[in-house]
């Protein structure tokens, strides 16, 4: 089928409500406005220690709330940074002011991530983890990735020791319901029928066996005031693979000083007066489809392709350019904030062929902040945010996206209208006070609940 809906229908759902699959999404009180909170965020990877991803969200999140008043504080763990960090050095990171960073180091290196990996549990980190929250005494504790800082064990640690504070986990990727998160099985397909212990081996991890079962998740998120996901698809992945708690959908932001793409001497690239091209931006692995959107090309050859980012696919998809012979992809490396934003300025359209299914997709609210249209695969997350936006258009196989990029490769008209959608969307929708206002109201819902 070649869909290529534009403008995508749209929703009669308020999409700036954080909504929960049990309870209305109505709330007066403001619970982050009440007075200043202590907030704890606790976090595999951040700061200089960090690859991307879900710390790009603690980040922001901890920023703008430290800077409404509030004091912050990163728990996260060095250890399983150094444990998997490969060739990548720490990258330059200064806390803001009210954000105070807490890295867990350990004397015995990879072995307490390894641990936290292969039981579910904080383990050689508990001791320390339970020194801070007493020091710190938190009104919040906010978790994310769990994935080696404690595993599902972290939360039943918080609910004994410090009781009386809310926690609530934000779920960044699909981890809860699946060992490598992205629901990629045997590094070829999309997972439908989960086979985790020999899809895990084959992904050279070893496998976890606390996963038999949902005991030792189901018993952590029942201690939660709340679950909470970045959008409607990712609720029903979650609800579809096994998690029967309720769960809130809570979307992404930008920060209002989001870095812009204007030309500057600090910005990589000199992409204004190019040939027209599209771009798109991520880590260069399989389930990306960044294959999908190269082998496309070669049916425009009046449009060139841009590719930012790196990873271990990239000598693999330089070598389809060089087998399919074609003259318009380039490969632009690894991109600061202002490059990037800056390659999303000029492209005719953003690019997200991703084959899992994303749970948000922040490149697609960068495209937005430039004004440009996106074009993503009707998979997951993106599809909801071109709905609520109608800022773009969607694929479902090759010849719907070559009809899309050749649509918005000529058709001007077509690409400022949508641009100006997105671009209306990310500021009325995902910016960041609404964002905190409509997180204060959950908080607020969930210390009711506790009184009732």
């Amino acid at each position: 089928m070649n869909r290529v809906p534009f403008p995508h229908s749209s929703s009669s759902a308020d999409p700036t409500a954080a909504t929960s699959s049990r309870e209305p999404s109505v709330a007066t009180e403001d619970w982050l406005a009440e007075r200043p909170r202590v907030v704890c965020m606790m976090t595999t990877f951040f700061g200089s220690h960090s690859f991307g991803g879900d710390a790009a969200f603690v980040d922001r999140l901890a920023r703008a709330l430290a800077r409404r008043g509030h004091e912050v504080h990163v728990i996260h763990c060095q250890d399983a940074f150094e444990a998997t960090r490969g060739g990548v050095g720490p990258r330059a990171y200064e806390p803001p002011p009210g954000v105070t960073l807490h890295p867990l180091k350990s004397g015995l290196g990879v072995l307490s991530p390894l641990l936290t990996h292969q039981t579910g549990r904080p383990m050689l980190k508990t001791e320390p983890i339970r020194q801070l929250w007493r020091t710190i005494r938190p009104d919040l504790i906010h978790f994310h990735n769990l994935s080696l800082i404690g595993g599902p064990g972290l939360i039943d640690l918080a609910a004994q020791v410090v009781p009386d504070a809310l926690r609530v986990m934000t779920a960044h990727e699909h981890w809860l319901v699946c060992p490598l998160s992205v629901l990629w099985t045997h590094d070829r397909r999309l997972c439908e029928r989960p086979r985790c212990v020999s899809c895990t081996l084959r992904a050279k991890r070893p496998p976890q066996l606390w996963r038999a079962g949902d005991g030792l998740i189901r018993r952590g998120l029942d201690t939660l005031d709340a679950l909470i996901v970045p959008s409607e698809a990712t609720r029903r992945a979650h609800h579809e693979r096994g998690v029967t708690r309720p769960i809130d959908v809570l979307p992404y932001f930008l920060p209002d000083d989001h870095q812009d793409g204007s030309d500057s001497p600090s910005s990589r690239g000199g992409w204004k007066g190019c040939r027209p091209y599209v771009a798109a931006a991520g880590r260069l692995v399989d389930y990306k489809g960044f294959d999908d959107a190269i082998r496309a090309m070669r049916l425009l050859p009046k449009l060139d392709l841009r590719l930012a980012g790196v990873g271990d696919q990239e000598q693999a998809l330089r070598g389809l350019v060089a087998r399919l012979g074609l003259t318009n992809v380039y490969f632009e490396g690894a991109l600061n904030a202002s490059g990037v934003a800056n390659l999303f300025r000029h492209a005719r359209a953003v690019v997200v062929p991703s084959r899992v299914p994303e749970t948000f997709g922040y490149v697609i609210l960068e495209a937005f902040h430039e004004a440009t249209p996106v074009i993503v695969r009707d998979l997951g997350a993106p599809p909801e945010l071109v709905e609520l936006s109608q800022g773009g258009l969607v694929f479902d196989d090759e010849a719907s996206l070559v009809h899309a990029l050749t649509c918005l490769s000529h058709d001007d008209a077509l690409r400022k209208a949508l641009g100006r959608r997105g671009h209306r969307a990310r500021w009325e929708i995902w910016n960041e006070s609404r964002h905190l206002t409509r997180f204060g109201r959950l908080l607020a819902r969930r210390r009711a609940s506790r009184s009732c």
